[in-house]
């Protein structure tokens, strides 16, 4: 698939390109105080992908994220909002999130942030490398790939998101360079396999827990380069626990099937 650069948005797909028109596409939005956002976001997704449902879900944000989403959805058309009765985390959302596109019948499922930081311009890139130039089962929206890009980060946020990549992505046996994107394709029939509904984390390790799962079960992914945008409006989510709760759980993890394997080995000797 041929890719032309974009001076914001970076990659995006050569008009024609790839099997975008023979899908069925779902995008999985979580939201929380989002409401600078929800509308652009929206209305981006629908100029990127005009096929493409949209199914919100908002954990009760008090600025009204939630009712903006259902009213840009109506105007929009093929826009779900499941409103949801509190902040529970990104893992909670994705995984309703997840159970409902599930259910509907859609060949592919679209995860991405709300903050703008993923370019919807840049989701047929993703459906197409599911496909072209050989099948896969996943694409990482991927900020650590050649042509990817992080414009305008500090040294040190540089540095401490490369380090906990290449840390999880070792520790997990992982091929992936940017295992903590949010910014995937899934085939749908792919997604039920590794059974998102049973995963356990709620912060950021919820895309390194996914991406164990896909390797584990021997789906294959691949990753596209995308240039990832500071958010301009609303207050980013990340925080110490939510590191915390993923370097944990990525250390955990990786003991877990060192283990696994030594038993392995043990058992035939």
């Amino acid at each position: 698939m041929d890719l032309v650069a974009h001076p914001l948005r970076g990659p995006v797909p050569c008009e024609g390109a790839g099997i975008v028109g023979s899908v069925r596409p779902v995008v999985v939005v979580p939201t929380y105080q989002e409401a600078e956002n929800i509308g652009p976001l929206l209305r981006g997704v629908r100029e990127a992908i005009p096929s493409a449902h949209v199914v919100v879900l908002d954990d009760a944000s008090p600025d009204g994220t939630g009712r903006m989403a259902e009213e840009i959805g109506a105007e929009l058309g093929q826009v779900t909002v499941l409103h949801r009765t509190a902040k529970e985390g990104l893992g909670a959302a994705y995984r309703e999130g997840f159970s409902w596109a599930l259910g509907q019948g859609f060949d592919v499922v679209i995860q991405m942030d709300c903050d703008l930081s993923h370019d919807p311009a840049s989701i047929p890139a993703l459906i197409d490398r599911l496909d072209v130039p050989a099948p896969v089962q996943c694409v990482v929206g991927s900020r650590y790939v050649p042509g990817g890009s992080t414009p305008n980060w500090p040294f040190h946020r540089r540095l401490l998101s490369r380090w906990g990549n290449r840390y999880t992505a070792a520790v997990l046996g992982l091929g992936i360079h940017d295992v903590t994107s949010g910014f995937r394709a899934y085939r749908a029939v792919s997604l039920a396999e590794i059974h998102p509904e049973t995963t356990r984390s709620n912060g950021y390790a919820f895309m390194s827990e996914l991406a164990r799962r896909l390797a584990n079960g021997g789906h294959e992914v691949a990753e596209v380069p995308i240039t990832f945008l500071d958010r301009a409006y609303g207050t980013s989510k990340m925080s110490v626990t939510i590191m915390v709760e993923s370097l944990t759980l990525v250390t955990a993890w990786g003991v877990k099937e060192r283990v696994r394997r030594w038993r392995a080995r043990s058992s035939r000797s």
